[in-house]
């Protein structure tokens, strides 16, 4: 049985794996795993603005004390800020409860280590193990060495307050408006809050999760209530987190969408410029578009491509001492600050950048030239490996056949739901267009 995916666990709440019965077990697992012989051993729970994360976090506090370890419960905070919060307190491990992008019926549990940093997969494989253990519970402790649970009030200022040192003291946002969407996710009170408190004027919308409705057309995935808003109140840019706020995309003075690609290849440009940016290199992963990666040849940046996930990215940041990377997607990772993906992090030096250079947005991404590129999700029940299949592979063939070298094309499983990637990308929109469809037509039909 695999638990873990690209980013986590993740499914939809009271089915497998995110029953309460399982959450336990689980909880009990990492606990099982995480836990040292000495030293405070204590675990960092934060969430974000689901229903269910009630019902799981009680569930995994349940397990986590059975084994004898401790929780810190923070409440609603984004997952860079346990990632952050695990490192600043010093504990021995934070776990996040989101599903990150996905509706509120589903819910996840994503775990870092001490070091703040993603488990590494044989820890991920070790806790997976010990969940289908049927001699789990006897591992369980008893009396005095039973873990207890703690609750501490001021994360969220803990965390607002170190983005806000992340920037060089005296610098001001004054005279720059912005508009939020925060998705009714996790990131409500954080980044409104940094903004406001660094002198910008903000609009902030869709900051009034009620359990149900985070990530509901609106967010970094729907990104038109942005743009609207951005229209009506003559901002000079718009900023949208997912769920969870790992993640952030941008939108323009005019209301035009501003991707990870874009933000990576400005801050890797200003980085480079002053000097900042480690081994002159960019990580990003195989959805980045080839503009970026232009974009960046053209400024004298080296750039080398991972699996997709921030996990990845972040991984191959750590071993090759590289300091700045991110996705598509918006997950933007400046490891002289975090260690994830870091979405009010990313909003503040953007805006940063902005009063840097005096520049309207618009003008500081003008230089990037992104192709046309096509995304289909093509959900499938069957987990069979598609390569395997010989008219999938044919359709893929011939597809790149037709590219003739002026494009790529990238068909992957998602690690996060059940479905399949088909991505396009080439000078000619309707010929991609045509190709991706083609593709996903088959995938559809064989999967």
């Amino acid at each position: 049985m695999k638990l873990f995916g690209t980013d986590g666990i993740r499914g939809r709440v009271n089915k497998h794996p995110m029953t309460p019965e399982n959450v336990l077990r689980i909880g009990m697992a990492a606990a099982k795993v995480l836990r040292k012989k000495h030293g405070r051993n204590m675990v960092l729970i934060g969430k974000d603005t689901r229903l269910s994360g009630y019902m799981i976090e009680s569930a995994l506090t349940s397990g986590i004390c059975s084994m004898g370890m401790n929780v810190t419960l923070v409440g609603p905070i984004p997952t860079p800020g346990v990632a952050f919060l695990t490192r600043a307190l010093r504990l021995d491990a934070g776990i996040v409860i989101s599903a990150s992008h996905n509706p509120y019926e589903d819910n996840g549990i994503k775990f870092f280590s001490a070091d703040g940093f993603k488990l590494p997969d044989e820890i991920e494989k070790s806790i997976e193990e010990l969940v289908v253990d049927d001699g789990l519970g006897t591992k369980r402790t008893s009396g005095s060495d039973i873990g207890k649970a703690y609750r501490l009030d001021d994360a969220t200022g803990r965390y607002i307050e170190y983005i806000k040192s992340t920037v060089p003291k005296g610098v001001t946002l004054e005279g720059i408006k912005v508009v939020v969407d925060c998705a009714n996710g996790a990131a409500y009170k954080t980044t409104p809050w940094v903004l406001r408190e660094l002198g910008a004027e903000v609009v902030v919308i869709n900051d009034k999760p009620d359990g149900s409705n985070i990530n509901d057309g609106c967010g970094a995935l729907y990104p038109e209530m942005l743009q609207k808003a951005v229209r009506q109140h003559r901002a000079h840019v718009g900023i949208a987190h997912d769920g969870d706020a790992d993640r952030t995309i941008f939108c323009d003075e005019k209301g035009r969408i501003v991707n990870g690609d874009q933000i990576i290849g400005i801050c890797a440009r200003e980085f480079k410029i002053e000097g900042r940016l480690k081994g002159n290199t960019v990580v990003s992963t195989v959805m980045s578009n080839l503009g970026l990666e232009h974009y960046l040849e053209k400024n004298g940046i080296k750039f080398i491509r991972t699996k997709v996930g921030d996990r990845f990215v972040a991984e191959r940041m750590r071993a090759g001492g590289y300091n700045f990377g991110g996705e598509q997607s918006g997950h933007i990772i400046f490891s002289d600050y975090n260690t994830t993906g870091d979405g009010p992090i990313t909003a503040l030096h953007v805006l940063y950048l902005m009063r840097k250079r005096g520049k309207p947005f618009s003008k500081l991404v003008s230089d990037i030239t992104l192709y046309p590129q096509v995304l289909i999700n093509v959900e499938t029940e069957k987990r069979k490996d598609f390569k395997s299949i010989p008219e999938i592979e044919s359709i893929i063939k011939n597809a790149e056949k037709r590219l003739a070298g002026n494009g790529r094309i990238l068909v992957r499983p998602s690690g996060t739901e059940p479905k399949i990637r088909v991505m396009v990308e080439g000078k000619e929109r309707r010929l991609i267009e045509k190709l991706g469809n083609e593709i996903a037509k088959v995938v559809r039909e064989y999967l």
